[in-house]
């Protein structure tokens, strides 16, 4: 990764057209081949930018933009369409290049997947007397999160997502569908388990009377007492 923090104009031509006058600036040269500029703010969002694949050309500037104090110009086309962005440097404050290696990733806590061992845990979430018949219930279509039975012995089948959204509660659609068929489980009730729940799809649940359960994950793992809560 290059990095170079400069005193920057900067032009994109395209699909669309925008300036970046005169001021100083990071700019981000990747290992990809993107190249990004920065301001001191607007969070991690860039100014401008080329994505991949796109190749980068430093030039001298002609005499014209040499008059103006420009020092370098670099030209970064795009290598499968016709937009390009040209950035002309009057004053590099720093340039330094790292090699930063193979990146692991972002590894999120609090995936479906921990979300759904914590909750087979935990079944009791689901109300007093649920019982876990299993993790990964498999279907036709796929993998029930977890199947469970409730208080009186009738089958729960639970989706977890971290967000859940309107394709959460449309999926879990298609899994009571199919398992309403089966004459050993039905009936079978829906629970829609997430962290956070947006609007849309609690409106979409309660229609089709699916349940919706969001999901405290620092509770459940043990870390928030909620018992020491002031509210």
């Amino acid at each position: 990764m290059r990095l170079v923090v400069a005193r920057c104009s900067a032009r994109y031509t395209g699909r669309l057209t925008a300036h970046l006058p005169l001021a100083t600036r990071l700019l981000v040269v990747k290992a990809d081949g993107s190249v990004l500029l920065h301001s001191d703010g607007g969070s991690y969002k860039p100014l401008n930018w080329m994505s991949p694949p796109c190749a980068m050309a430093v030039g001298e500037p002609d005499a014209e933009a040499r008059d103006r104090g420009v020092t370098q110009v670099w030209s970064v086309q795009h290598q499968k369409s016709d937009d390009r962005l040209e950035i002309e440097l009057h004053e590099v404050h720093h340039d330094s290049s790292h090699d930063l290696g193979v990146d692991p990733g972002l590894v999120k806590d609090g995936v479906e997947a921990h979300l759904q061992e914590l909750l087979a845990a935990q079944i009791e979430l689901l109300g007093a007397g649920h019982s876990l018949v299993r993790r990964e219930y498999m279907t036709a279509i796929g993998p029930v999160d977890i199947l469970a039975k409730d208080s009186a012995g009738g089958t729960v089948a639970v989706e977890i997502k971290r967000r859940g959204d309107i394709d959460g509660v449309e999926q879990l659609t298609r899994y009571l569908e199919l398992l309403n068929r089966d004459p050993l489980l039905a009936p079978v009730r829906g629970v829609f388990a997430a962290q956070e729940i947006k609007p849309q799809a609690r409106v979409l649940a309660r229609d089709r009377g699916i349940d919706c359960l969001v999901l405290d994950y620092d509770a459940m793992r043990g870390v928030d007492d909620v018992d020491s809560r002031l509210f």
